[in-house]
């Protein structure tokens, strides 16, 4: 019975989010008609639903602070909140108006490719962690390190499907100054990553010390 209840909060807040992001994002470019004519556009409309609703069955912990947390990170998550909403309006706004937009025809496709790739890399590690993946900087109940899979070679996979679910947004509506909302993104995701990594290795010790050594951050073999 709390599992149903649970599923039906979390489907109501998804879909109420899903409307919010995709009513900005339409009002924003002043003409819903043209809004969905365009096929990158309606392609994003429907990977952002679909990857929504399979985040449902992730079973993650959502923003829970576990058994402990460095609530000195906690400044991260409004902020990424404000930058996320800026994302949603700035460039359809820029793109329905046609103000220093990119115009190469390839762009929005391209941004589509980046956008889907991105959302799915996103998701596999809410999916890989299960409980243990929280909005918090935090330790959850029986937490164990994951080596495997994707965190086999960088430790923070979500952040970099985040990063290029961001780029592919931006192209996908054709709109260069905001490459530098995702700068900002990246700038914020740093600072979170330096108090995660921080917190994990005075859990995990040598273990985790053993694992930074032989991992990226956020791209093989580069950083």
């Amino acid at each position: 019975m709390n599992f149903k209840r649970d599923f039906l909060t979390a489907l109501l807040l998804v879909m109420l989010s899903l409307v919010a992001f995709l009513a900005i994002e339409v009002w924003a470019y002043g003409d819903t008609r043209r809004f969905f004519q365009q096929p990158a556009r309606l392609g994003m409309v429907v990977a952002t639903v679909l990857l929504a609703l399979l985040a449902l069955f992730s079973r993650s912990s959502g923003l829970s602070s576990g058994e402990r947390e460095d609530r000195g990170n906690r400044w991260v998550v409004p902020t990424l909140l404000v930058l996320s909403l800026l994302l949603a309006w700035l460039p359809p706004y820029m793109d329905g108006r046609d103000l220093w937009t990119l115009h190469p025809p390839i762009i929005p496709y391209l941004g589509l490719i980046l956008y889907v790739l991105g959302g799915v890399l996103r998701i596999m590690p809410v999916f890989a962690l299960g409980r243990r993946f929280s909005g918090l900087v935090a330790i959850q109940h029986g937490h164990r390190l994951k080596t495997d899979g994707l965190y086999r070679f960088i430790r923070h996979p979500s952040y970099t499907g985040l990063l290029v679910s961001c780029t592919g947004l931006v192209l996908i509506f054709r709109c260069g100054i905001g490459l530098f909302l995702v700068v900002g993104i990246f700038a914020i995701l740093l600072a979170r990553i330096k108090s995660e990594e921080a917190l994990l290795a005075s859990t995990f010790g040598e273990e985790y010390e053993a694992y930074r050594r032989r991992t990226w951050r956020l791209v093989p073999w580069v950083y």
